[in-house]
Formats: structure tokens, sequence, C-alpha cells
């Protein structure tokens, strides 16, 4: 059966190995933009997340004349009134801040609030085709974040997501699990249908 070739709106080599393994077993070849030569800079200035991911997947859809899928994701803090969501890649007073800075941001804008800190990582994911057809797709992991650092699996902000039900934090969770129940996860297994349609 001939392989359907998709574009991963990404330079990250860890995004396209997790998509990968979420993906196994379908009849797709996953790609990131580097192995076609493509180099973009898209302004991620949308509103919402599926805002940001549609101009990911547009132009690369358009770039590279291909299905693509890109995502945008964050995580929600209830106690923080939704803080830092689509801010969560940048949530930091320092210029040029680190995974760990934006975590110790967080739990410093924490200080003081009642816990448990419910949150959920969210995920939209954008398929676009290149004649300019664009469809979405969300996910949801809920947890809650605790003040101290857990595992060592994770990046951004998994040390301090606690999965209540498993007792475990996200970087605790081996990649076969977290890519069962990660708001990636859900929100590809819920775009996977369109992924088939287009396929046809």
């Amino acid at each position: 059966m001939k392989l359907t070739q998709i574009l991963i709106a990404s330079s990250n080599p860890g995004k396209l190995r997790e998509i990968q393994e979420i993906l196994q077993g379908q009849h797709f070849e996953l790609h990131l933009p580097a192995d076609r030569g493509i180099q973009l800079e898209v302004v991620e200035d949308g509103l919402t997340y599926a805002a940001n991911a549609a101009l990911k997947a547009r132009a690369y859809a358009q770039a590279a004349n291909c299905i693509t899928l890109a995502d945008d994701s964050g995580l929600e803090v209830d106690a923080l009134d939704g803080q830092p969501g689509l801010h969560s890649a940048r949530y930091s007073l320092k210029p040029g801040a680190s995974d760990a800075d934006r975590r110790a941001f967080l739990l410093q804008n924490l200080r003081g609030k009642a816990r448990p800190w419910t949150a959920h990582f969210h995920c939209t994911v954008a398929i676009a085709t290149p004649d300019g057809e664009i469809f979405f797709a969300d996910g949801d992991c809920p947890g809650e974040i605790i003040p101290e650092e857990r595992g060592g699996n994770g990046f951004g902000y998994d040390p301090i997501f606690l999965l209540p039900e498993r007792g475990l934090t996200m970087a605790e969770l081996d990649s076969f699990d977290k890519n069962q129940i990660s708001h990636r996860a859900r929100a590809i297994k819920a775009a996977l249908p369109l992924l088939l349609k287009l396929a046809q």
C-alpha cells in the first residue's frame, strides 16, 4: 500500500518521534520541514490555539505542497484564570528563559493560593491541505500542579504536572504511557479519521 506523505509543521525531532509513535501502524510517512529543505518563520500571533495551529499548517502545506499537521498547546491553571495558556512557551519575565525558569515562575505565581492547583494541558491540531482546506481536532489532559519537580522523561511543565489517578507526574511516565493519555496524543487520535479520509 502506498504511504501518504504528511508534513509535521515543527523543527522538533522529538515531536516527530512522538507523533510517529501515536500514529504507529497507520500508512503514513511523516516528515519534518528540514527533510524537504523548507525553512519558514511563521509568526504565531493568533488569539486561540486553533488560530496559531492553522497559521503554521497552512503556511507549510502551501510551501511543501503536502498534507500538513500542526499543533498548538498550552497549560491552563484554574487558580491563575487559565494562565499561562497560549503563552505557556514564553511564560517568564526572564529573557531567554528555560523550561526550569518557566516552572519556577508558575510556582511563584501560585504561592499562597489554595491547593489542589487543578489544571489541564490543551492541544489543538490543525490539518491543512495544499489547496487550502483546514480541519481541527482537540485534546485535553486533566491533572494538577504540584510544588516539587518529579521525573526526568518530560519537558516543559511535565515535572510539576501530576496525574492524580496514576500518582505520577507527566515526566515520570514512559513514552508509551504518555502517548496514550497526553493532550497531544488525544488531539492526534481525534484527528486520525480526518487524516485517513484525506489519505484516500
